[in-house]
């Protein structure tokens, strides 16, 4: 049993070669030059005006954070979908599971709704 994943170690343990010779290689043999300009934050050929360090809303992360969980909700809906007529002696006991799961998310998200995460005020 062992012996059917030889071949995907050799491809890890080469791609792990190749990425160290490579890391290496840039580092003994690249090119080292030190100057103010090679220094400089660099965006484009522009250089920069005001500040580096811009505060970003929270609302943005709380919106990414929730398409997140929302996204893995179709990862999970999606096979059962496809699936759901091969396990059809089965098949009342896993569109209760389903109806569950989708509860919980729908719950979820009429509480982010009230708590006001989706307003872009």
């Amino acid at each position: 049993m062992i012996e059917n994943y030889l071949p995907i170690l050799v491809v890890f343990i080469l791609a792990f070669g190749f990425v160290f010779i490579s890391l290496l290689a840039s580092h003994y043999f690249g090119p080292r030059v030190k100057n103010i300009v090679k220094d400089m934050p660099y965006e484009s050929g522009v250089d920069l005006v005001g500040k580096t360090r811009v505060r970003i809303s929270i609302k943005y992360f709380l919106i990414a954070l929730i398409f997140i969980i929302f996204d893995i909700e179709i990862v999970f809906l999606f096979p059962w979908a496809v699936v759901y007529r091969d396990f059809l002696p089965f098949g009342k006991f896993i569109f209760i599971e389903m109806v569950v799961f989708l509860a919980i998310l729908t719950f979820g998200y009429v509480y982010v709704w009230k708590k006001g995460a989706l307003d872009w005020d």
